[in-house]
């Protein structure tokens, strides 16, 4: 282990540091980051709204409305508040105005990610029905989560970049002296908030260019080999789950709309067949969605409750306090706090076990259940379940399935601790960036 963790000092590290050290890279780490407290208070919220005892669940049922309320305007809308902490630490970057570049950044991605809303009302007077266009009246923060992340991302940079451009080029309002710095900066951001505005709005609505969309469109014709019941299938599946993410996209939200139906259809194959009276290492189908919950994604996508351990016992006091506060919600497979509080997105030092360590658990829990040491899913639960619970459960109860949960949680544990210790040590050599944001 000594070994790998030198080779990887000496030939990844350096790399690794490089590509994170970039100016857009860091950027993109640091604005994520700012977003580390209000993902950690939504979190919680989270496993009150998907409570994993049915009989507390039944009785939280009138209040769910109400409880979501903390969750869907912390980690519900959490690429808004990205796209400003993205926005201002680029600028604070090139010594522009950071305040004035984030508020320009929030504005650029709300243009491209909101839609107007047609509306129907019926006039009393007349027989007539009238057509209202709420044009940005009414906002569906469904489409301000972690699952347009990658829309903050470039809309942030790229109105930076414009903000740059023109103040390079004295394209801007230039105020006397004696003008108080925050009317002047507000002046000198004049321009390039315009043309920000004409860009993202043409290109959005005019144009009709959709960034998220124009991701799930590029994976469709790929539907029936992802989705299917080879090993192959399933591991180009987990890899552009755990790719995604690892690019700043929440990565079941891009391939949801591509590979869902075909979950939904797989595990109700499998349940319909169970309730016939097949043997459950007979089912139709091996890689539904409850094999990859509950015997890869253990702690959440990436498998990272095993990072979350070893953060517990650091010697960086900055990963100590990510994983002290990321265990709890990574107990319940909630790993927010941890992919966007360490982070993982933008990380090519954690990306590469964030990565691997998943594919390797799936060809695990694969050939366990080809050799028919654990059964198939037959049964789905809620996702906050712990892990070996969770397993026993979506197999009726058997105790191998919760015995595979721990083999992979070791196999993850294994693969991430020399990245994890060439990690930790570069924040301990070098100055902790995380206290910069």
């Amino acid at each position: 282990m000594q070994h790998l963790i030198t080779f990887l000092e000496r030939k990844v590290s350096p790399w690794a540091s490089k590509i994170g050290g970039q100016r857009h890279m860091l950027a993109v780490r640091k604005g994520i980051i700012s977003t580390l407290p209000l993902t950690l208070v939504g979190s919680f919220f989270v496993i009150f709204l998907n409570f994993p005892i049915p009989a507390i669940a039944e009785k939280l049922t009138p209040f769910l409305p109400v409880l979501d309320i903390p969750y869907r305007f912390t980690v519900g809308v959490l690429a808004l508040y990205a796209a400003f902490g993205i926005g201002s630490s680029l600028a604070k970057s090139y010594k522009l105005d950071s305040l004035t570049a984030g508020i320009v950044s929030v504005m650029s991605f709300l243009i491209t990610s909101i839609q107007p809303v047609r509306l129907f009302e019926e006039v009393q007077k007349t027989e007539l029905q009238t057509q209202v266009v709420a044009a940005g009246r009414y906002l569906n923060i469904g489409q301000l989560g972690a699952q347009s992340i990658f829309g903050a991302i470039v809309t942030a940079i790229v109105s930076v970049e414009i903000y740059r451009i023109m103040k390079e080029k004295n394209i801007t309002i230039k105020m006397p002296d004696g003008v108080p710095p925050e009317v002047s900066n507000s002046f000198v951001a004049l321009f390039p908030a315009g043309v920000s505005l004409l860009l993202f709005w043409t290109l959005r609505h005019l144009i009709g260019f959709d960034i998220n969309q124009t991701l799930s469109n590029l994976l469709l014709p790929m539907q029936g080999f992802l989705a299917g019941n080879s090993l192959f299938g399933g591991l180009v599946t987990v890899f552009l789950i755990c790719f995604f993410w690892v690019l700043g996209i929440h990565g079941p939200a891009i391939m949801g709309p591509v590979i869902r139906p075909f979950w939904e259809s797989s595990i109700a194959e499998n349940m319909e067949a169970f309730s016939n009276g097949v043997s459950q290492n007979h089912m139709p189908n091996t890689f539904t969605e409850m094999f990859l919950q509950w015997f890869v994604w253990i702690g959440g996508a990436g498998a990272t409750l095993a990072l979350v351990c070893l953060f517990l016992n650091s010697k960086s006091p900055y990963l100590k306090e990510v994983g002290r506060i990321g265990f709890l919600p990574g107990l319940f497979n909630i790993n927010e706090p941890i992919i966007f509080g360490a982070p993982i997105v933008m990380n090519p030092t954690l990306a590469i076990p964030f990565i691997l360590s998943p594919l390797v658990m799936t060809v695990v829990a694969y050939l366990a259940t080809i050799s028919n040491i654990i059964p198939m899913t037959v049964s789905r639960t809620v996702f906050t379940v712990p892990s070996p619970i969770g397993a026993m459960m979506v197999t009726n109860w058997h105790v191998m399935a919760a015995v595979l949960v721990v083999v992979n949680f070791i196999i993850s544990l294994v693969i991430y601790y020399p990245f994890f210790k060439v990690f930790e040590k570069q924040l301990l050599e070098n100055k902790d960036e995380t206290t910069e944001v």
